[in-house]
């Protein structure tokens, strides 16, 4: 018998019953030293599962987790007959797919460290990362990827490159190999199993910094296996069920949810924005990791649905959301999972419990008529969606409790590997982030003093655990300014606990924006209640050092264009500048911010200005997970800021 490692299973020994219980029938992973090693055990387990389906790639592939353990095994001894040691550093440049994971695992068997980055990513940030990183060989997603850099590699000591694609490797000085080659040769090697250790380096990932040159972020075994031992006490899923994957794969919070659902058995889909709505059908997903912004999407779907429909059962509908999202604050409080009363009175307690009864027929009503079909809509099977990379805006949250979708938010970061709080399913508190998971500690703190604040009181989140990061890569000053001497990681979040130590976020410490009154505004929440309104697709707030907030307003055009035949204006192109534009948005603005729990007069919106072009991906003004670069955004729109502003 192996002898289970104790730091590992340390992870697990102050837990409660609750999530000991969900860890009952999962794969135990406690006795392994390196991520690498799961995959062989996974194979015993669930041989013949299909681990990893990309039915979008043409041919469509399938692999079972024999399969998959066999690949990586190839391409590790691929790697090793081509030189590759213990230590050494290979850049993966990628993007979704089963051959990503297959090279990922397979550097790691090798006893290798991965520099990962989007295939789609700038050159010089690519080029910076090889540098950086040391990289002594590269792993890229095609010839095209190939191509952009390839000028530049005689300057850096690559010595070979590996294609994920089966394309024919072209002429060059540098060696070159395709998927298939590198795998035919890992066949005809004899591997010598590279030990490992927990504290050994696993993966370097980028940080797309807002100013400067990107960090690196050293991530170890021991921090990626505290995931994967630990995350079962939020998701406990079962051999053979699907989570449909969209997100980067080689960001940490998809890249680890993925090692964790897998070291479980499930299959892996992956789906892409164009196909999410119709894999959601397809495929019928029992779990789903996504970021705020595509449960915003899916929401704006499902009104817009909601919208097309005649005005009377429009009034019908929107009744019996409404009552659903009372009975289920009202339930909420009962059981204590609510943010406004996480410890309620006995006498609170069986008031909503009994108001909740009243009010329950009408919820029934609502499920029979609307909420199945919307469930339906994603598929029918859906057991919980976990939400991260980003604050849920609470509209979303409130919406989708109401239909009987749980969403567990959670929390993390890049350097914290990246989970270290979500809401459990038995504990599932809208507006909060969860409590820790095991192993980890949360200190809230105040920004300037580092005084310890009590639950209750807003300060500056620091985290403590296995998961926190080695440091950043070849930059000794930037660690030590993010990990203090006794090892508390500095978040950069603003934040609160519950006296049940349910983490609440309030903003990113330097996202706030400082009004010449002198007072602190935190964004997020702000622009989250914005969101509510039906006319208003993306928004960010700006007015650092101005008198009042402004804000840069996207609309959703599709929904404006209906609001204007109601009002019996027809025209091709909508004037944003109209006044009978303007406002509608003003009294949007105005009537959800004012209407938003907490509301201040200096929480008000001063000036705004419509734009039509949306912040995205492919314009450089979202991250790979859908987060608005905001200083990009303030950068491409200073003009426009300042006119709003001078006005």
């Amino acid at each position: 018998m192996i002898q289970a490692n104790p730091t590992l299973a340390s992870f697990l020994s102050n837990i409660s019953d609750q999530e000991r219980q969900a860890l009952r029938n999962l794969a135990d992973y406690t006795h392994v030293h390196s991520l690498s090693e799961v995959w062989p055990l996974a194979a015993q387990k669930f041989a013949n599962i299909v681990a990893l389906h990309s039915p979008h790639t043409k041919p469509e592939i399938k692999i079972t987790y024999r399969e998959l353990a066999e690949n990586i095994q190839l391409f590790a001894n691929g790697l090793q007959s081509l030189g590759v040691k213990s230590g050494d550093r290979l850049s993966l440049i990628a993007d979704n797919s089963p051959r990503w994971f297959i090279a990922d695992q397979g550097i790691m068997t090798a006893g290798a460290v991965n520099a990962v980055r989007s295939s789609q990513a700038e050159k010089e940030e690519l080029l910076f990362i090889i540098a950086n990183s040391g990289s002594t060989a590269l792993v890229v997603e095609d010839i095209k990827t190939l191509q952009k850099l390839r000028e530049r590699l005689n300057d850096l000591p690559i010595q070979f490159v590996i294609l994920l694609s089966d394309e024919t490797p072209p002429e060059d000085s540098l060696q070159i190999l395709n998927f298939s080659q590198l795998l035919e040769i890992g066949t005809n090697h004899n591997f010598i199993p590279a030990p490992r250790q927990l504290e050994d380096l696993a993966t370097l990932i980028y940080t797309s910094g807002t100013t400067g040159k990107p960090k690196g972020v050293m991530l170890s075994h021991r921090n990626l296996l505290h995931q994967v031992v630990t995350l079962g006490v939020v998701i406990p899923p079962t051999p053979g069920e699907v989570v449909l994957s969209i997100l980067p794969t080689w960001h940490s919070y998809e890249r680890t949810g993925e090692y964790y659902l897998l070291s479980q058995g499930c299959t892996q889909i992956y789906t892409n924005l164009r196909s999410v709505k119709n894999d959601l059908k397809k495929y019928k997903p029992h779990y789903m990791i996504a970021v705020p912004r595509l449960w915003e999407s899916i929401y704006e779907g499902i009104q817009k649905q909601f919208r097309d429909q005649p005005p009377t059962k429009q009034k019908l509908i929107n009744f019996l959301v409404g009552n659903s999202t009372k009975y289920m604050r009202l339930q909420g409080i009962a059981k204590g999972l609510r943010l406004e009363k996480t410890n309620p009175s006995p006498i609170e307690k069986i008031t909503s419990q009994i108001q909740a009864v009243i009010i329950l027929p009408l919820h029934k009503l609502g499920e029979k008529i609307v909420y199945q079909k919307v469930r339906e809509a994603t598929g029918g099977r859906i057991k919980h969606v976990l939400s991260g990379g980003g604050a849920l805006p609470r509209h979303i949250d409130t919406f989708f409790e109401a239909v009987g979708i749980n969403i567990l938010q959670g929390y993390g970061l890049t350097e914290t590997a990246p989970v270290t709080n979500a809401r459990r399913p038995w504990r599932n508190v809208l507006g909060a982030s969860g409590q820790p998971v095991p192993g980890t500690e949360v200190k809230i703190v105040h920004p300037e003093t580092r005084k310890p604040l009590p639950p209750g009181e807003r300060g500056l989140v620091l985290l403590k655990g296995p998961q926190i990061m080695q440091g950043y890569y070849q930059n000794p000053e930037a660690t030590a300014k993010a990990i203090d001497s006794k090892g508390w990681f500095d978040s950069g979040d603003l934040g609160w606990v519950t006296l049940q130590n349910d983490l609440v976020l309030t903003g990113r410490a330097k996202d706030t924006i400082v009004l010449t009154n002198g007072e602190n505004i935190e964004p997020q929440p702000i622009e989250d209640a914005c969101l509510r309104s039906p006319y208003i697709d993306q928004i960010m707030l700006v007015g650092q050092d101005q008198r009042s907030l402004g804000a840069l307003i996207v609309p959703n055009i599709e929904a404006l264009q209906k609001w204007l035949e109601t009002q019996n204006i027809v025209s091709e192109k909508i004037d944003l500048e109209s006044k009978i534009v303007q406002d509608l948005f003003r009294q949007e603005i105005n009537s959800e911010v004012q209407n938003r729990p907490g509301y201040r007069a200096d929480d008000r919106i001063g000036p705004f200005q419509l734009i039509e072009e949306q912040f995205s991906i492919e314009n450089g003004l979202m991250t790979q997970t859908l987060k608005i670069r905001r200083h990009i955004v303030m950068d491409k729109y200073s003009d426009i800021i300042n006119r709003m502003f001078s006005k």
